[in-house]
């Protein structure tokens, strides 16, 4: 894809300023970025799960949409976008609608990992013709910080408080993109905001349209659940990718592509240490958890490098 930045840059917003998402937060940066990949002349159905995006873009009667926009409960966010893909194919098909529409869904991770994973494997599963979006920050944000199976291990949330019983979470976090790519559906990737949003909006735009089912994973920071310094989001960003916490990658077809390779990969600290639900493992005598940490970011990185067509390391978009 040619990607010309000025150019995406100048498309008319399709996710409005004013809506009541916290400065620095990562939710906003993916949705407005994702939807500028949206053709002008192409309309859209915009599904959205409980959550902090939700109930800070959407408040009746206003929303931050220009696009068509439903609220889903946290659990069913992939049927509504089937069930509404599905009658726009049976109107489409007599005649009663004419225009072009793509659907796309956002979900975090709690509504995505956890509660509506089985509505978005269903609807991958039957191969109906979507976008769904998740904006992972890691944790339940919206109803105070509690853990979720996207949580990093050692995080310090509300439900797994750091103390002196408690490190923090003790499970790995889950491997969604894997589990996503696992449906056999035609596209799926992970992203953040790195590369002037470069990479970001590449995938978006293949994304929306590939036909068929189609997921985006991207890591969305929180800085009230991170406790990081608000200005600094893009940098965590840059850092989850150059420790390899956060790998840019795409499978296509099943085919797993690597986008971009570490020349010198970073240790997991410069990741963590900014960060104020890690500030626990840097107290003398935690060392072993920096260990476990670093360990577990490197088989997971094996893991994938030994997933990837090893004439597309490194790929440039």
């Amino acid at each position: 894809m040619a990607y010309n930045f000025k150019e995406i840059m100048s498309k008319p917003e399709r996710f409005a300023p004013g809506h009541r998402l916290c400065a620095g937060c990562g939710a906003s940066i993916a949705v407005r970025n994702v939807l500028r990949a949206l053709k002008e002349e192409d309309k859209a159905v915009i599904g959205n799960a409980t959550g902090c995006l939700e109930v800070s873009s959407y408040m009746y009667p206003y929303t931050a949409y220009q696009d068509s926009y439903i609220h889903n409960a946290f659990e069913n966010a992939g049927a509504t976008i089937a069930g509404v893909e599905t009658a726009y194919n049976v109107l489409k098909k007599k005649g009663k609608v004419k225009d072009n529409y793509k659907f796309i869904t956002f979900g975090g991770d709690g509504g995505t990992y956890d509660i509506g994973l089985q509505s978005l494997s269903g609807a991958a599963e039957r191969g109906h013709d979507f976008t769904y979006v998740c904006y992972d920050n890691g944790a339940y944000m919206n109803t105070g910080i509690q853990r979720s199976s996207a949580t990093p291990m050692f995080a310090d949330t509300t439900t797994t408080p750091v103390g002196s019983e408690s490190n923090g979470k003790p499970q790995r976090r889950k491997d969604l993109a894997a589990i996503m790519a696992a449906h056999n559906i035609p596209y799926v990737a992970q992203t953040t905001f790195v590369q002037n949003f470069k990479d970001l909006h590449y995938k978006a735009e293949r994304a929306i349209y590939t036909p068929g089912a189609t997921f985006l994973n991207v890591l969305a920071p929180c800085p009230r659940g991170w406790r990081y310094n608000t200005e600094d989001i893009m940098e965590i960003c840059r850092l989850a990718v150059e420790t390899c916490y956060w790998p840019l990658f795409e499978v296509v077809e099943g085919r797993y592509l690597l986008n971009y390779e570490p020349k010198e990969k970073l240790p997991i600290e410069d990741f963590l240490r900014p960060q104020g639900r890690f500030k626990h493992l840097f107290k003398p005598g935690n060392e072993d958890l920096l260990v476990a940490f670093q360990e577990e970011v490197d088989r997971r990185w094996e893991e994938l490098l030994a997933r990837v067509d090893t004439s597309c390391r490194g790929v440039e978009k």
